[in-house]
């Protein structure tokens, strides 16, 4: 008999499990309204749906380089310069399957097998999961909100061991907050005075309320930061993301990519390059609006159901909630009240595996009557 090996024996990343039933709940009873996915409720921009049915219409999409077509290198090189005021050359971006895709090339690229590698606790699971499958030992950092869910330095300071790699995610999944730029710079030089390599997950920039995301790459050229069109983009299922990469990396990434995945979908590529233009960001820039109406609507309302206790949303579309008045089990009651509702919640325990029994993640990048909707079904279930 065939038996797996035991790096597929991999912890699942619950939130899926979720999503399929939820979609077993929309089947049968037609009334699921999905809060557990970080997933814009929007698709992509007209730009962007424009430039793909012209690629398809007009070009051959066959493989590309492995870096990425240069063109869309350089426009995403161009939008740190508009964004954040720092040049970037387009030698620095190495296009990729989704960030997922490029959280790999980064992992495989930059760290050997046993290297030991910080992340916070609470943190994307993925993350995790993937880090354990290809051989690295996990620190977890244990975050709260004296520091708004981030690492610090002084933290780093009280390490047992300073770890080869430390990942950070600002504004973070699952708690929406973001760094302070000041502390993002001490934790860009922390890492190049002790020779631990910075992962910087970039992906929600775009998304945040009132406070600045800060760029690792402001700070120096020797963290990679991961990009993706996925969530301010409203391109999620596009599988499209980048990597800046230190000078270093950049020819074993490309050599993996080669390997691994040829290049990234070049239908996605082309499409992409149009993402950044003005018309789709006039677009998306709504799509944010509508996010930060969903907030104000959220921190009003989740004191009805007794959650009074969460992470400030800073970014990003996540409420990281406090239901331990409700339970101790909180994939459990996730389920329990996906069927007694029809309203899908992510389970804490999906992204702290210490505390996230009393925690759960609720999405709100969806429509705003839905999400009304879905508020008003939790309340009528719990508050009896």
């Amino acid at each position: 008999m065939t038996r797996p090996a035991l790096r597929g024996l991999v912890e699942p990343f619950h939130v899926m499990e979720v999503v399929k039933a939820a979609s077993a709940r929309q089947q049968s009873h037609g009334d699921a309204i999905l809060l557990c996915v970080g997933q814009p409720g929007t698709p992509a921009p007209l730009a962007v749906r424009e430039a793909a049915r012209a690629a398809i219409g007009n070009e051959v999409l066959g493989y590309t380089v492995s870096t990425g077509v240069p063109e869309l290198r350089w426009t995403i090189a161009t939008e740190y310069a508009l964004r954040y005021g720092v040049a970037v050359d387009p030698e620095e971006v190495l296009v990729t399957t989704g960030s997922s895709a490029g959280f790999q090339l980064a992992v495989l690229a930059g760290f050997e097998t046993g290297d030991l590698v910080a992340m916070t606790r609470p943190g994307y699971p993925a993350y995790r999961n993937t880090l354990l499958t290809l051989g690295c030992r996990v620190l977890d950092l244990d975050v709260g909100p004296d520091t708004r869910y981030q690492p610090t330095t002084a933290m780093l300071d009280a390490l047992p061991e300073v770890p080869a790699g430390l990942v950070l995610a600002s504004p973070s999944n699952p708690t929406g907050t973001i760094i302070d730029p000041e502390e993002l710079a001490a934790v860009v030089a922390w890492c190049r005075a002790h020779d631990c390599l910075l992962l910087s997950d970039e992906i929600y920039h775009g998304i945040s309320y009132g406070r600045r995301c800060a760029s690792a790459r402001e700070f120096g050229e020797d963290a990679v930061v991961l990009g993706s069109v996925s969530k301010y983009h409203s391109m999620t299922g596009w599988r499209l993301g980048w990597l800046l990469l230190p000078e270093p990396l950049r020819r074993p990434a490309e050599l993996l990519q080669g390997n691994l995945a040829i290049c990234a979908p070049a239908v996605s590529q082309a499409a992409a390059i149009a993402a950044f233009g003005p018309a789709a960001r006039a677009e998306l820039d709504a799509h944010v609006a509508r996010y930060a109406r969903n907030r104000e609507l959220l921190l009003r309302r989740l004191p009805e159901l007794g959650i009074t206790s969460f992470a400030p949303p800073d970014g990003a579309f996540y409420a990281w909630c406090d239901v331990s008045h409700l339970t101790e089990d909180s994939r459990q009651w996730c389920a329990d009240v996906l069927a007694a509702t029809g309203v899908a919640l992510a389970p804490g325990i999906d992204f702290d595996r210490s505390r996230g029994h009393r925690m759960m993640r609720l999405s709100f990048c969806g429509d705003t009557a839905e999400l009304d909707e879905a508020l008003d079904r939790l309340v009528a279930h719990l508050v009896r």
